[in-house]
């Protein structure tokens, strides 16, 4: 069984490493073979120039596409899958066009799991963790009012006056910035057309106290029925969102206003503008040879009753670049590459998933992901 690793972009690497250095038979595809070849090519023997059609020829009954490419390529890629009984894997959220896939998988005894990076990903593992945690304790009572909060972001460890540095696709992270979202505050259905217009302060559990700004993204709802809230659950607030160095939303005004200013035009013209930005803020704001990253995740469950907690845990995560490279490189790709290795020895079932609920799968690769960050804990709020 082979894996077809496509993609060696930012955070690519270390998953991709740590497949090879395993043993594992696996094939790099790359638009760009020289790309790839500077940052595999002291380990990996087969290298490849990526293009739909090749892959496709190549895959074998059992083999693991994974598609690191952009998130618009990975559906056929999943399809080529089908068609050569191979399964399928990427660190990006479950398209519409790829759940729409699940029987055919299920059908074929294939599997095509997603969301298993940084964000979704690691996330979602802590959020199984505390629910289940939950469910568990003697806490635990149908009439409780329940909140729910997940934040995570990539910032720079030495901020600047922009507060942010590109370390993913900066295309991606303006037009990241066009997406409305929805989320639950406070008993009542939040919509906000764009992040900059729910800002709000957020006050992490980290062993030096430190604040950041925070906002929803994309639509949290899906989520709740994902983290197996009950239907008749009580509760007052559910956000998966977003966080940011203070004195961002400052920093980031005239990105926000040049952002309004396409509203309506043609979507061509809308990423043109985006990506010509895109490539003057990344000269201006991209990492310095061997500068640290960093990445902050805080996800929280609390409980309440009669207006008291009696249940309130977060998993708190820090991690920063050092000389392994950076920090959202892998923890976004080495939890790709724990799926990869579940998907071969079957532990995850037919179809389409996103991260595991399995709670060995859930313990073993939060053990992972401890290695990973310079601190990692979960936090009893009320002990």
């Amino acid at each position: 069984m082979t894996i077809h690793w496509c993609g060696t972009g930012l955070s690519s690497i270390p998953g991709l490493r740590r497949l090879i250095e395993a043993g594992n038979p696996v094939v790099v595809w790359n638009r760009t073979v020289a790309k790839a070849r500077a940052e595999v090519g002291d380990i990996a023997t087969d290298i490849r120039p990526y293009s739909l059609e090749a892959l496709t020829e190549a895959l074998q009954p059992g083999d693991v596409a994974v598609s690191m490419l952009p998130a618009d390529q990975h559906v056929a890629i999943a399809r080529a899958c089908l068609a050569k009984g191979a399964h399928f894997a990427s660190s990006s959220y479950i398209a519409a066009e790829m759940r729409e896939l699940d029987d055919a998988f299920r059908e074929a005894g294939l599997v095509s799991v997603n969301e298993v990076g940084l964000d979704p990903g690691i996330d979602h593992l802590m959020a199984h963790d505390l629910v289940a945690r939950y469910r568990a304790s003697k806490a635990f009572d149908r009439e409780n009012v329940l909140s729910f909060t997940s934040y995570c972001g990539g910032v720079p460890k030495l901020p600047n006056a922009f507060r942010y540095k590109f370390s993913w696709a900066p295309a991606g992270v303006l037009k990241a910035l066009r997406s409305p979202s929805r989320s639950l505050r406070h008993f009542s259905d939040l919509r906000v057309a764009r992040p900059w217009e729910a800002i709000t302060r957020y006050d992490a559990p980290l062993p030096q106290p430190e604040s950041f700004e925070v906002y929803p993204n994309r639509d949290s709802y899906p989520f709740m029925q994902d983290y197996r809230f009950e239907p008749h659950w009580k509760v007052r607030d559910f956000v998966r969102g977003t966080i940011r160095l203070n004195g961002w939303a400052d920093a980031w005004a005239p990105i926000f206003a040049e952002i309004e200013a396409l509203e309506g035009k043609p979507p061509a013209e809308v990423d043109a503008a985006l990506n010509a930005r895109a490539a003057e803020l990344l000269a201006l704001n991209a990492y310095a040879e061997g500068e640290p990253d960093r990445v902050v995740l805080f996800v929280s469950l609390k409980a309440e009753k009669d207006g008291k907690p009696v249940y309130h845990e977060t998993w708190a995560l820090d991690a920063w670049g050092d000389v392994r490279g950076t920090a959202m490189a892998r923890l976004v790709s080495i939890p790709v590459s724990l799926a990869v290795e579940a998907v071969l020895t079957r532990e995850i079932p037919a179809g389409v998933h996103a991260a595991p609920h399995d709670p060995r799968l859930v313990t073993r690769w939060l053990g992972e992901v401890s290695h990973l960050a310079q601190h990692l804990a979960r936090i009893d709020h009320l002990a």
